[in-house]
Parts: C-alpha cells; structure tokens; sequence
C-alpha cells in the first residue's frame, strides 16, 4: 500500500495530518469493500457509469436485474438518492456487476446490438405505466409507433395520454426503448434524455 504523509500541515491539525491514499489504493480498497458487500448480502443497489454517444449514462442493478439508466441531464446524484430511498440504503460503486450490461450498450452504440438481454427488474414502475414497458420492446429495432400504437399493445387504445406518461418517466430508456414511441403526426416528440439524444438514437438504428 502506498502512503503519503503530509509534512505540510500544522502539527496541531490532527486531521489534516492523516496519511493519505493514492488512487490505485483507494482503488483496490473500494473494490474489496464492494466484493465483500455482495459476499455478505449488503449490496442490494450497484451501479456504475459508462460514456456513450448520448452522453454519461449512470447504470444501476439489483439482484434482479438491471433497474435504471438515467441520463446525466437528470442528475446522477438525485437519481442515486431516490434509488436509496424507493429500494434500499444499501447503494454502492461497483462497476464489475454492471459489466455485462455495459457490454451490451457498447455492442449497441456501435450498431452490433438490435436487442438486450441482460435481466430488468421493473420494480420502479406500477400497474400501466410497467404494462406500456413490457411491450416497447416489440417496436422492432429501426421502427417507431406513435403513442396511439403502443396504448392498442398495452390493450387501452384510450391511454394515450398514460403513454406518454409511461415513456416519460422510463427507468429504462435506452434499454427499453421508448424512444421508438413517436407522435402520431411523424414528430419526435419529448424524451428523458433530450429531444438529440432521442433523434441520435433513432439515427443510429435507421443508419445500422
């Protein structure tokens, strides 16, 4: 382990005294804290965060698979925050439980991906707003439907409005994807992540 003592403060500053850490150790200490975490049961929310062509994504897990994506114009901190309050304390950096989803974002931001596999728990949505997530992913891979469209598939064509309520507030985007859910007039419409980001995704696919 390396240690750095710091012969620059006071000596009265007792705290300020304290050795410090370099990266790769606080590094390696961090990892065995997240290893031991998981080994005793006392990680119940991993996350992790990724670059992508739509800027930092935040990606977070429970036992049950993956819970949210949330872009960085929604805060990664708050969204961190409500994670701990709606589905435990018990939230921690640990990038390896996230690799496989990682994996496949990257394999889809380089058009090599059309679906995801990795498990989602859907715990953050209820009742239709889970019933409209469970069928974005039938809008196949470089098409749209309006949201009229997707409220006949969640069996409420009258729902369009709680579509467009649904879509909005995805824990999932990207991954489920709502940003295939246009208007009926052929316009993008509003999206979590930003109307670019959505119009960059939906390139992306039509380009693949």
């Amino acid at each position: 382990m390396s240690i750095d003592h710091r012969p620059d403060v006071p000596d009265d500053d007792l705290f300020a005294a304290l050795p410090t850490m370099d990266e790769a150790t606080r590094a390696r200490l961090h990892d065995r804290l997240a290893a031991e975490a998981e080994r005793t049961g006392v990680l119940d929310v991993a996350y992790r965060t990724i670059d992508s062509p739509v800027g930092r994504l935040l990606l977070a897990a429970t036992d049950h698979g993956l819970v949210r994506v949330a872009y960085a114009s929604e805060d990664h901190d708050r969204v961190l925050d409500d994670l701990a309050e709606r589905i435990s304390p018990r939230v921690l950096h640990a990038p390896a439980r996230l690799d496989p989803v990682a994996s496949e974002l990257e394999e889809y931001f380089t058009g090599h991906r059309r679906a995801f596999d990795v498990p989602l728990d859907l715990q953050l949505s209820q009742g239709f707003r889970r019933t409209v997530l469970t069928h974005l992913p039938d809008i196949q891979y470089g098409t749209t439907a309006s949201y009229a469209v997707v409220a006949e598939y969640a069996g409420n064509p009258k729902a369009v409005r709680a579509v467009g309520t649904a879509c909005a507030t995805n824990p999932l985007p990207v991954v489920v994807p709502c940003h295939r859910v246009v208007r009926s007039d052929g316009t993008v419409g509003q999206y979590i992540g930003g109307v670019e980001a959505k119009l960059a995704l939906l390139a992306l696919e039509t380009a693949a």
